[in-house]
């Protein structure tokens, strides 16, 4: 067996292990962020459970952590109290972010964690079976209840030779992405194999397991081996390390071989991760911005290798520079050797131990700019600028873009930096940690405390035998969660507010949408989407699915979906429908009456829905008979409270 194979064995709950059928797995670890993690934790309180089921489990509050007004500060307290009224662990605003502060002291190899972040699967780097999710199956997670998903087809990423020059562990994602493309992982798990390996440190392996999202992956994961050992040593848990590695005939689904001795420094241009060219091919291309940080490359080697190169030197005079370091551990050690004074002596800005700027949380680029970012996403708008040209690259590239305030070819660089190892004193953060009292009566006793702009969760109606409206929006291929529910201060404050945050459903694609959406809702008719290839692609944040749910949106119909979304809409009672025919994408237009009839797709996968002015256009779709329980009951919670 292969290592996904070994840990989805021991955990399998129900189902068979055959790529594509439905698996229910028991999930060991969770985590949630102050972004889903409000809705996530009203949702687990409506399940009635006195306390949380699961052997870890960890609320981070990292991404809106500017306390601009009320909303952000009640929504940390909220979490704070909630944690600890039902046994989970809580980390403050400024502590870190959740992916970096899990990999260094939470996440164990061959455990199985799921997150309400789509770059969970950064707990990969230490051998974690780690996914993302939408934050209401984290919480059914919580209270006990299985993670239910398609059993994904498991592709080996054979590794050979080592990093050479200024190549990094970004380079390697990035030419996968290159190759493959986002949704060159839809339904997949990535394992690493290969001499390749054991050249990596955990940080440059979660490097590479945090951007498999990018790829639309299930998950990936690297083997536990005598690096992962050194690692969780440093971390001072050592006694958290198993072995875990592939057998010797272990078999796959498929395999993409990458020689890393040929990989050069790479870029994704914008507005797709994929779309990667050679960092030689951008030289002359001036830089207005750079931001260093992110789940992605905020780890101690990432951010010390850039300070070494910048040492000494200053950032050009036009371009912006800040860093924000993943943890307190991380900007504690770069405090301690001298690093981090050597960022801020070169000119570059210190921001606050959070996701910031990958965000658009602070540190937008000025309008039209050009910025360097060593994050994993590059959507337009997601950072905060709308026509801003955001690239994304290693942590070395984005500090030579600093000091030379453009793109300029490796081959002048110079003399490659040495990779960092750890320093010898790591100071252990654990006590800005909060626990939860171990007496569950002790726990009882904690007050929940909820904020005005902390509204209670919507019952929405089961679903109805007919589904009569009209398509209210129409869009093409490659939307992303930012399209659909965008980030930034204002918009994400309203996480726990679904009726607030809904007014600013895709108000950056259309904004006439949420008044039309609402103009059909309240004349008693459903709204409906048509979409092109990918829809959904990106953040897991449920919020995508449930506030078009409230404005009445009751299907979706699209050529493809991504994962997580396609999930996210199944848990809120919307329809993921598959055109037959992708050519029938073009014949639906904005205003046309639909007719759906839902029983339909009981009888068969392949079905048709009545066009008003075209007669019949066939649709199929991929619902499990479970799935389509849910969808009927009106979404998960619904069911799971119905079935109790």
């Amino acid at each position: 067996m292969n290592i996904a194979q070994k840990i989805i064995k021991a955990h399998l709950v129900s189902g068979t292990m055959e790529a594509g059928s439905e698996i229910g797995l028991r999930i060991d670890q969770t985590l949630t962020q102050d972004a889903t993690g409000t809705m996530a934790w009203l949702q687990f309180e409506a399940l009635g459970r006195d306390s949380v089921q699961t052997e870890l489990s960890v609320s981070y509050v990292d991404h809106n952590t500017l306390q601009m007004g009320f909303r952000n500060p009640d929504d940390h307290r909220f979490l704070r109290t909630i944690a600890g009224r039902y046994g989970a662990v809580f980390s403050a605003p400024g502590t870190g972010i959740c992916h970096q502060l899990h990999l260094e002291n939470f996440a164990k190899p061959a455990k199985t964690l799921i997150g309400s972040d789509s770059h969970t699967p950064t707990a990969g780097g230490i051998g974690c079976l780690a996914m993302g999710a939408g934050g209401l199956s984290v919480a059914l997670s919580m209270a006990g209840e299985p993670y239910t998903i398609s059993m994904p087809q498991i592709v080996e990423v054979r590794l050979s030779g080592a990093l050479q020059g200024f190549a990094q562990a970004k380079d390697i994602i990035l030419e996968l992405l290159r190759r493959l493309g986002t949704q060159g992982g839809v339904g997949k798990i990535f394992e690493y194999t290969g001499e390749g390996v054991a050249s990596l440190s955990v940080p440059e392996r979660a490097t590479i397991t945090n951007m498999g999202a990018e790829l639309g992956a299930t998950a990936s994961i690297f083997p536990s081996d005598n690096k992962t050992k050194e690692f969780l040593s440093k971390m001072g848990r050592e006694e958290d390390w198993v072995f875990l590695a592939p057998d010797t005939n272990a078999s796959y689904d498929d395999c993409v071989e990458i020689n890393l001795s040929e990989l050069v420094p790479l870029a994704a241009k914008p507005h797709m991760p994929d779309n990667v060219v050679s960092v030689s091919e951008l030289a002359g291309l001036k830089v207005d911005q750079v931001a260093m940080g992110s789940c992605t490359n905020s780890s101690y080697a990432d951010l010390k290798q850039a300070a070494d190169i910048m040492k000494g030197k200053f950032v050009s005079s036009h371009t912006d520079t800040c860093v924000s370091p993943g943890s307190r551990q991380v900007l504690a050690m770069m405090m301690e050797n001298g690093a981090m004074a050597n960022l801020l002596d070169s000119g570059v800005r210190l921001l606050e131990c959070a996701c910031g700027p990958c965000i658009g949380m602070g540190s937008s680029p000025h309008s039209a700019g050009v910025s360097v970012r060593t994050f994993n996403r590059n959507f337009e708008g997601r950072s905060g600028t709308k026509d801003a040209q955001v690239y994304l690259v290693s942590p070395v590239t984005a500090a030579y873009c600093a000091l030379n305030g453009e793109f300029t070819d490796p081959k002048t660089w110079g003399t490659p930096p040495e990779k960092p190892e750890f320093p010898e004193h790591i100071p252990s953060i654990k006590h800005h940690f909060l626990y939860p009292a171990k007496d569950e009566a002790e726990r009882k006793n904690v007050q929940v405390l909820r904020g005005p702009n902390i509204v209670a969760l919507e019952n929405f109606e089961p679903l109805r035998e007919e589904l009569a409206g009209e398509v209210v929006l129409k869009v093409g291929d490659g939307i992303t969660t930012d399209h659909i529910m965008p980030a930034g201060a204002e918009i994400t404050a309203l996480r726990s507010n679904i009726p607030a945050i809904s007014e600013y459903v895709f108000s950056r694609v259309d904004e006439n949408f949420v008044q039309r959406a609402k103009a059909v809702r309240d004349s008693g008719k459903c709204g409906f989407i048509v979409a092109g290839k990918n829809y959904g692609q990106g953040s897991s944040r449920e919020h995508a699915a449930l506030a078009p749910r409230h404005l009445g949106i009751r299907a979706v119909m699209a050529i493809s979906f991504a994962r997580i979304h396609r999930a996210n809409l199944v848990n809120f009672g919307i329809l993921p429908l598959l055109f037959e025919n992708a050519n029938d994408y073009d014949k639906l237009v904005l205003g046309v009456k639909v007719l759906v009839k839902p029983m339909q797709l009981e009888q068969n996968n392949r079905f048709f829905v009545e066009v008003e002015g075209l007669g019949k256009i066939y649709f199929k779709h991929d619902l499990s008979e479970q799935e389509f329980r849910l969808v009927r009951a009106g979404g998960l919670l619904n069911f799971v409270k119905n079935s109790k």
